[in-house]
């Protein structure tokens, strides 16, 4: 009996680029609510939970063009191909009347890992 693949602990890091700041109000608006169904779509993927996410728009001011992102969402994902769709949702989600897709307002980039988990024998002893 196979005990079952851990789920991988993944760090989706969103970057906000020129576009979104360049954007009219009404454009702005229609981003954030791709955005939205961007965020939702990733806890809707099969086998996805989201375990928290964290914005850093109060203390970092315009695009991101590298770290630090703009945001983050850390979710445990079942497999790298769901990693993959969770990252295509800013390739396909239509902002607005569908002109431009997501990815012309943010970019995502996935760190994928495992849940740091320390021994007990290793806890007892530090």
């Amino acid at each position: 009996m196979s005990s079952p693949t851990p789920a991988l602990r993944t760090l989706f890091c969103i970057g906000i680029n020129q576009n979104f700041f360049d954007a009219t109000a009404d454009e702005a608006k229609a981003v954030w609510q791709a955005f939205g169904r961007m965020m939702n779509g990733i806890a809707e993927l099969p086998g996805v939970t989201v375990l928290g996410n964290m914005d850093d728009d109060q203390s970092m001011v315009g695009p991101s063009t590298q770290w630090p992102w703009t945001c983050y969402v850390l979710a445990d994902v079942p497999d790298l191909a769901t990693v993959h769709a969770a990252c295509n949702l800013f390739r396909t989600l239509p902002v607005g009347d569908g002109a431009h897709k997501l990815w012309k307002y943010a970019k995502v980039e996935a760190r994928v890992g495992r849940a740091l988990v320390v021994p007990p024998s290793a806890a007892a002893t530090a």
